[in-house]
């Protein structure tokens, strides 16, 4: 498992500074052959992206997904309306590729992003899929985004337990993706700037091995992001790293300026 880097950023906001420090990393998994997951973490914007599709198709949805949204970051300012153009100009990147030619070719995404234009600053969630954000804030693990699957509509709709859904048939199949069939927008949730939080942003081959105080466990256990991101893979590798994993470990400090 390679290195995992702690990168760090200050952040003037009016009357106070914002201290981020995040890693990130992603791996193929002890069972797949390509690691069709993408990943980006770059001040204001961290995502996760998990492709799908035969052959080398998912891991050019993610990759063209990701590389547009990197484009955003660069020119700037990251708003909803920009991540929505990217993701239309990801959509036309995917289907112009000769290799994504399969009809399920696409990606999840999801992730967050600082949004800083607006009197008071915020966190933007943003989901399209079944990859996660969660947020540990006072102790308590929260999933933030909701998934964009069969399994939880069933839930929603009370056909199904959350402990009926870990090993169900149709576990793996989302109803909302960024793909050649149909323009979609993500979810947005707007959140507070609070001192000590954390998010972790994460693939389902990472939810697939840990549970929700799995994940907790080895936040409260590793105060570094790199650490946090190395005990989770290594631990999602152990219980039997049957997908691709990415990690996003982002923690939050505000102080008084």
């Amino acid at each position: 498992m390679p290195e995992v880097t702690t990168y760090t950023r200050t952040v003037p906001l009016g009357d106070t500074v914002l201290e981020l420090s995040w890693a990130a990393s992603t791996e193929v998994g002890r069972r797949r052959e390509v690691n069709q997951d993408a990943v980006l973490a770059d001040f204001p914007l961290f995502v996760v992206a998990d492709g799908m599709g035969g052959h080398l198709g998912g891991e050019i949805a993610s990759a063209s997904t990701v590389e547009r949204l990197r484009a955003v970051v660069a020119t700037g300012p990251v708003s909803t309306k920009n991540i929505e153009k990217a993701l239309s100009r990801a959509v036309k990147d995917i289907v112009a590729h000769p290799e994504t030619t399969d009809e399920g070719t696409g990606t999840t995404l999801t992730g967050v992003y600082l949004e800083t234009h607006t009197e008071e600053p915020h966190w933007v969630t943003l989901n399209i899929g079944d990859s996660r954000v969660y947020l540990l804030r006072d102790g308590e693990i929260v999933q933030v985004t909701t998934d964009h699957s069969v399994v939880q509509e069933l839930i929603a709709a009370g056909r199904l337990s959350p402990e009926e859904a870990e090993n169900h048939p149709y576990g793996n199949v989302i109803t909302r993706a960024v793909g050649p069939s149909d323009s979609v927008k993500p979810d947005y949730l707007r959140l507070d700037v609070l001192d000590g939080d954390r998010f972790v942003i994460c693939s389902d081959g990472l939810t697939k091995e840990l549970t929700d105080f799995g994940i907790r466990h080895f936040l409260e256990a590793n105060t570094d992001p790199a650490a946090a991101v190395e005990a989770m893979m290594a631990a999602a590798l152990e219980n039997g790293g049957r997908d691709n994993i990415s990690i996003v470990v982002l923690d939050v400090a505000r102080r008084s300026a």
